[in-house]
């Protein structure tokens, strides 16, 4: 009876630890997304966003129109006040505020805007500059941004015909400089879609672009005068007289190979600094900014948050530069937002406003349009706070000291470096994917620091890090475990004097025995299935009975598709079959496809649960 008893308690003991242990922390324990109240008869679809001196935040809107926004921050009571300050201007996609006038672009003007009679609403409009316009819909301008002589800088869209094209209006495709005597220098080229911009504290130029026509993936691209951002779609005003550079179409190969080839033999093309990963990083890069804050806004000053539409969320990028050049790692911040993000900027607290837009542009967040600030509580998570190149690896950076014997286990670490096409075909599937071996580690004596010796580091390419098994003295996992870092440049420097004591710990491998399988195997269950959609990222852009940026797996499973035909159209999809999507699905035909065709069971098991549930 005593052991029986025994047992009990023992049981009661395991069972009371269990329901003791602490959840895994989520983003929202440190960043917090509060929604400011937008009224019913107001369509805020937020093309830009400007911080006033006294507080007051601006919005400018898809639909012409400039908003004026008291008590954003909601001190003392919850209710914002919103005033129409400008209206019956077209598609204003940047705002800005200066020396008491905004100064907007419009579709095919930028203009400064000014309230003379000061009774808080506009009475002077004037075109500071003229774009020319075609009328496709894709004309799309963004800006301005000042620098600090005072020139403003506008990006330009390039119109969508067949592969894109910047030939139809002047200077599309590129970004210019418009002086405060209304003339426009051209800056730099190559642009596709760069609807996200900005000036860091060292002055220099970065923008984000989305994947399409020779941009094979999501990307930030450092721009210098002269520079050719890779998409020649507006290469024939290259030829006027105040270009900065000479270029033609009939220069740029279109042969599929990576685009640091084409950049050995094309003088100023200009590779990414950071590549964002389709589809696993985002799928419509928009807003960048930098953490100029000092630790009010986030525990990673001086680092970028870099917006993405698609995917409703806000990534982080870390930048530094080897040998002159420009090159860094990407990694999740915080997701969630309730539409699809433009724009971010910062408020006099240190607080992040966030304007979104979703009409016509899909997005994981439901609502069409939506105002947000992103708050950080002061707390510090276990992340990985920087990556460094080394000449022989990379060293990591943690806010946290790690456990020394989960950074030695092998197990810990899965790493890979793969590129992308560069061609005039929309996206790129993953090409030249390599797993990487660590052949060394090394803890620094605050335990914040791990470098890892690589096998078979490879310039111009993107270096993958999954840390799953990393924890904290607490025993914590990462709050996000995977980083890519775009290795530009490979430092000189001493290598790591690889010791003993630096060896990974191996996992011991139980050899499995092989079993004949004896029947066919079944569909897997919805929970199986998530987490494989989880783990691949499918569910940015899919969900299993609702639309979201792609048709969702109940319309697809009513396609009749076949477990090998879903396989084949993951690793090459075809945008006809979806007409009515407007973000193509990019290839997947790095997902093994034992894992896409697990997945398209499931899909075509929801037909056969359809057809029951009818019945």
């Amino acid at each position: 009876m005593k052991n029986k008893h025994y047992t009990i308690a023992l049981l009661l003991l395991s069972f009371c630890a269990l329901a003791q242990k602490p959840a895994l922390k989520t983003e929202q324990d440190y960043y917090e997304i509060k929604t400011l109240p937008i009224p019913k008869e107001i369509y805020l679809e937020v093309g830009g966003l400007a911080t006033m001196p006294d507080g007051r935040i601006a919005v400018s809107t898809r639909r012409g129109e400039i908003w004026i926004i008291e008590n954003p921050y909601q001190k003392t009571n919850h209710q914002v006040h919103y005033k129409r300050f400008a209206s019956g201007m077209h598609e204003v996609l940047g705002l800005a505020y200066r020396d008491g006038a905004f100064y907007c672009s419009q579709r095919g003007e930028l203009t400064k805007i000014t309230d003379t009679d000061r009774d808080g609403v506009a009475d002077l409009y004037e075109p500071i500059y003229q774009f020319d316009i075609s009328g496709n819909y894709h004309e799309y301008t963004y800006g301005p941004v000042f620098d600090k002589n005072g020139d403003m800088l506008v990006t330009l869209n390039l119109a969508w015909v067949g592969f894109g094209e910047g030939k139809f209006a002047k200077w599309r495709g590129w970004l210019v400089k418009i002086h405060p005597d209304g003339t426009l220098e051209p800056f730099a080229a190559g642009l596709r879609s760069p609807a996200g911009y900005s000036i860091n504290d060292q002055g220099d130029i970065f923008y984000g672009e989305n994947q399409g026509d020779w941009v094979g993936s999501g990307r930030v691209t450092h721009l210098a005068k002269g520079d050719f951002a890779g998409n020649p779609g507006g290469l024939k005003w290259a030829k006027e007289p105040n270009s900065p550079f000479r270029l033609t179409l009939e220069e740029i190969q279109d042969n599929g190979a990576p685009m640091y080839e084409a950049a050995a033999k094309v003088k100023n093309l200009k590779l990414p600094a950071v590549w964002f990963p389709h589809a696993i990083m985002g799928i419509s890069t928009s807003d960048i900014i930098q953490d100029t804050t000092r630790g009010k806004f986030s525990p990673f000053p001086g680092q970028y948050f870099v917006a993405d539409q698609g995917q409703s969320k806000v990534m982080r990028m870390g930048l530094e530069k080897v040998n002159g050049v420009y090159q860094g790692f990407c990694i999740n911040y915080r997701e969630g937002f309730q539409s699809g993000i433009l724009r971010e900027r910062f408020g006099l607290d240190g607080s992040m406003f966030v304007g979104m837009t979703s009409r016509g542009w899909g997005s994981t967040g439901k609502d069409e349009f939506g105002l947000q600030r992103l708050l950080w509580n002061g707390q510090i998570p276990f992340e990985i706070q920087d990556i460094q190149a080394k000449s022989d690896g990379f060293e990591i950076n943690f806010t946290q000291a790690v456990d020394v014997a989960s950074v030695k286990k092998a197990a810990s670490y899965a790493l890979r470096s793969y590129i992308y096409k560069y061609q005039h075909q929309y996206g790129s599937p993953i090409i030249e994917l390599k797993n990487l071996k660590i052949s060394a580690v090394e803890v620094s004596a605050d335990k914040r620091k791990v470098r890892l010796v690589i096998e078979g580091l490879r310039q111009y390419f993107i270096h993958e890090f999954k840390l799953e098994g990393i924890r904290n003295g607490a025993g914590e996992p990462l709050l996000h475990e995977t980083a890519y870092y775009t290795l530009n440049q490979i430092p000189a420097g001493s290598k790591l004097a690889v010791q003993a004591t630096h060896r990974l710990e191996e996992a011991v491998v139980v050899k499995a025995v092989a079993v004949k399988p004896t029947k066919k195997a079944t569909v897997i269950s919805d929970a199986e299935a998530m987490a494989l959609l989880k783990k691949h990222t499918c569910l940015a852009c899919h969900a299993k009975e609702a639309k979201v940026v792609g048709p969702s797996y109940a319309d697809i499973a009513k396609r009749n598709y076949t477990d090998k035909q879903i396989l084949a159209l993951v690793y090459k999809p075809n945008p006809q079959n979806w007409p009515d999507y407007a973000t193509e699905m990019a290839p997947m035909s790095h997902v093994p496809a034992g894992d896409v065709l697990k997945i398209a069971s499931w899909i075509n098991g929801l037909r056969n649960k359809a057809l029951l549930n009818h019945d």
